[in-house]
């Protein structure tokens, strides 16, 4: 089992940061990857960057290549979302998933292939 608690959202002007962070317990860390989702009203949820286990390699969503990056740190069971330049089509619930099943490749994207999830924070960003 594994328990993942998101924090960090909150309400931001476009132009603005947050920074997202996801606390993990329950299994050692540095054992499975993780992602960052998130799903606007009305719309499917989508992956917008994940990060692997060592965090050696990362994924970003086309939408958050040079505003967003991920980062883990594995001492304190952690992994971030740094969001810079936030637009209001960012606005979303951001959740936090990890990926325990080991994988030939070390980052994948499909919510599915994800094994728990974050209860989500809101990000709201006004125009």
């Amino acid at each position: 089992q594994v328990q993942l608690v998101e924090s960090g959202g909150g309400l931001v002007q476009a132009g603005g940061s947050l920074r997202l962070s996801c606390a993990a317990s329950g299994r050692t860390f540095s054992s499975y990857a993780m992602g960052w989702f998130r799903q606007a009203p009305g719309k499917e949820r989508e992956v917008v960057a994940a990060i692997s286990r060592s965090g050696s390699r990362t994924y970003y969503a086309a939408s958050a290549k040079g505003r967003f990056t991920i980062s883990r740190d594995n001492a304190k069971n952690t992994v971030y979302l740094q969001m810079n330049s936030l637009k209001p089509e960012d606005t979303a619930v951001y959740y936090c998933a990890a990926d325990i099943k080991p994988r030939t490749s070390e980052v994948t994207t499909p919510p599915g292939e994800y094994d728990y999830w974050g209860q989500g924070t809101q990000v709201t960003v006004s125009s």
